[in-house]
């Protein structure tokens, strides 16, 4: 069941739902690097777009990551696999990020197939979210940003061909 939920946190748009994704200002302004699907045994768990300021993933200034579910996920168990992928990734649980975990609770909606939750790095370096509704909220940290992306973008990331896709490497 972690292997089901750690693959529900990297998510891109399908195409019969890209219009619950496409109003995020912020993200559409980027532009794109790559895209992925993650499929876990027979499941589609999510799509997942990454954006920057250039296209490209080397030297990125501002990154967008957008996470399209395509099975339904409760908040919990979302960040739940974040903490867990941070462990996994040799990121320390300190009780700063245990306070982020914490803010990710209270700012994560539990998700349906459909929905988006859009991570959008700011100029200094923080993570503003957005979801179906709108503005979910920031966590004002650079670090809380390197972090969360890197469960997606980091060499040792869980999902190695999905992470290349996203990063626009070549295979």
């Amino acid at each position: 069941m972690t292997v089901i939920v750690a693959g529900c946190l990297m998510v891109f748009a399908a195409a019969s739902y890209a219009s619950q994704c496409t109003a995020v200002e912020p993200f559409n302004q980027l532009k794109p690097v790559g895209k992925t699907r993650l499929q876990v045994w027979f499941w589609d768990v999510y799509d997942a777009e990454l954006r920057t300021e250039t296209g490209a993933y080397e030297d990125a200034e501002q990154r967008a990551l957008q996470l399209s579910y395509l099975r339904d996920i409760e908040a919990q168990d979302l960040v739940d696999t974040t903490a867990e992928e941070w462990q996994r990734l040799n990121i320390a649980l300190t009780d700063t990020h245990n306070q982020w975990l914490q803010q990710l609770q209270q700012m994560w909606p539990d998700v349906q197939k459909g929905d988006c939750i859009t991570l959008v790095e700011t100029a200094a370096g923080h993570a503003q979210f957005f979801g179906p509704e709108g503005e979910l909220g920031v966590i004002r940290s650079a670090q809380f940003t390197n972090d969360f992306l890197a469960i997606w973008l980091d060499e040792k990331s869980r999902f190695k061909s999905e992470r290349n896709e996203l990063i626009g490497a070549q295979q």
